[in-house]
């Protein structure tokens, strides 16, 4: 049986959207109307955030508040790592997805050796660099921070040299860079996304698999494909993003698409991952309450957190 522990990151400074900070309390509270105690089972951390910056001047345009994702990633880190070495099994809740670069940071700083696998349930690519990025909001870079890439082939910024360093700072955090291998990343239900990603999925084979694709096999099939395509991996961590879900009932998300996941096929897809030994860790980002009605994207974050811990905790 596994030691859950919940690491509680509520911080949105990579967000271009106000509020996913809250998604975690929206998350207790779903679990509270459901009259669940989950959130009394297990030990929990919440990592102190940085959402003060959100009323200072933008340093840097094309990596907004990075100093303060710096500070994160520290901090989120250092949780992870420590956790895994305690013989935990880290569930992450995070504000925005610019956290999940640091989860990733953590899993390598306590496994170094180890070939990680990350499968990527998100309608985003999140592959952008200061260097490329159409927005400015790290929520739109982790990926490229694990996979240490710049994609100066489709540069279109030119960056200060404070921009730079901390730039850096993401991507070798923990003195490990790079932390995953592009083509030990797994796409699931990712759809919207623009040509400077697509350039690097093309140019390192990235695997993508469609809602389409989803619908067609059926979530078992699925996952039985790609835990045969990352079978040389050692570990595995899963991340999940609200707005890989359809746009119809992913409201409560800064950033919702058409033709996602429904809620029964992604609770399938994770529950049948989490059965897996190899997964190490897993991550919830992106609830926005501020966005929603009647708390109903938290609601259904939490069912597929819920049923995702108790099969880890069976496993």
């Amino acid at each position: 049986m596994k030691n859950i522990k919940i690491i509680e990151v509520p911080s949105e400074i990579g967000a271009g959207t106000r509020g996913a900070s809250l998604g975690i309390d929206a998350i207790k509270i779903a679990a509270l109307d459901f009259m669940s105690n989950f959130f009394v089972h297990f030990p929990s951390e919440k990592i102190p955030h940085e959402n003060k910056l959100l009323f200072e001047p933008i340093e840097s345009p094309y990596a907004k508040r990075i100093k303060g994702v710096v500070s994160m990633y520290e901090k989120v880190s250092k949780s992870v790592c420590e956790s895994l070495k305690g013989n935990f099994f880290p569930v992450l809740i995070s504000g925005d997805h610019s956290n999940a670069g640091a989860t990733i940071a953590g899993i390598k700083m306590a496994k170094p050796k180890s070939k990680l696998g990350v499968i990527w349930i998100d309608a985003h690519a999140d592959l952008h660099t200061p260097y490329t990025t159409p927005s400015g909001n790290l929520h739109g870079m982790p990926l490229a921070t694990a996979i240490n890439e710049d994609n100066q082939d489709c540069a279109i910024h030119d960056l200060d040299d404070e921009t730079k360093l901390q730039w850096k700072a993401l991507k070798q955090m923990g003195k490990i860079a790079p932390k995953v291998l592009p083509e030990d990343i797994v796409f699931i239900s990712l759809r919207d996304f623009e040509k400077e990603e697509k350039h690097l999925i093309e140019k390192y084979g990235m695997k993508v698999i469609t809602t389409n694709e989803v619908r067609r096999k059926g979530p078992e099939n699925i996952v039985r494909s790609v835990l045969r395509y990352l079978s040389d991996c050692t570990d595995i961590y899963i991340s999940f993003d609200v707005d890989s879900l359809d746009s119809s009932i992913s409201k409560g998300t800064g950033t919702p698409v058409n033709n996602g996941l429904r809620e029964r096929e992604a609770e399938d897809l994770i529950s049948k991952f989490m059965q897996n030994r190899k997964v190490c860790c897993f991550e919830i980002t992106e609830v926005n309450p501020t966005l929603d009605k009647e708390n109903m994207m938290a609601e259904i974050a939490f069912n597929i957190l819920q049923r995702s811990v108790n099969i880890v905790m069976m496993n």
